[in-house]
């Protein structure tokens, strides 16, 4: 009766011991295949447009104030600077980018625009405004615009 009991537990510690050496290859090939999954996404992923184009900076050209009516009854006075890309062949015209604004702020609410968040948020929106008013055949003239005054009264 002993030597079936040793048999048993002779034949049952292969069976174990195979079963944890698959599964250790097989965590092995699963984390392998992980990473090399995720390093060959990254090496063939698809390029954005904007990481391939590069922007440098041109001219600078500060733009007259104007006052903005909000909707409470307060007024914006707000004086911007557009940065001009080397691909501006002149000093831009500020028509386009105080029009932007105009129909960006106009009947907008004073509460939105008191706070840093509010006042970001609105400048990403008017900052995209004007670099597309100011696109010609896929070539960007602006790059970016500044605040230099922006007081509510």
């Amino acid at each position: 009766m002993a030597k079936d009991e040793k048999d048993k537990a002779a034949e049952e510690a292969p069976k174990k011991g195979s079963k944890k050496k698959l599964i250790m290859i097989l965590v092995i090939v699963l984390v392998a295949l992980g990473g090399g999954g995720a390093g060959g996404y990254l090496m063939f992923a698809p390029k954005s447009a904007e990481a391939e184009e590069v922007l440098v900076a041109g001219i600078v050209v500060p733009l007259d104030a104007v006052t903005i009516n909000l909707a409470d009854g307060h007024y914006l006075k707000l004086k911007m600077t557009l940065q001009a890309t080397d691909k501006a062949h002149q000093a831009p015209d500020g028509s386009k980018a105080l029009d932007a604004a105009i129909s960006l702020f106009s009947n907008m609410d004073s509460k939105e625009l008191l706070t840093n968040d509010g006042r970001e948020k609105y400048k990403t929106q008017l900052k995209e405004k004007v670099i597309k008013a100011y696109t010609v055949e896929k070539e960007k003239e602006i790059m970016d615009v500044y605040y230099t005054t922006f007081v509510i009264q």
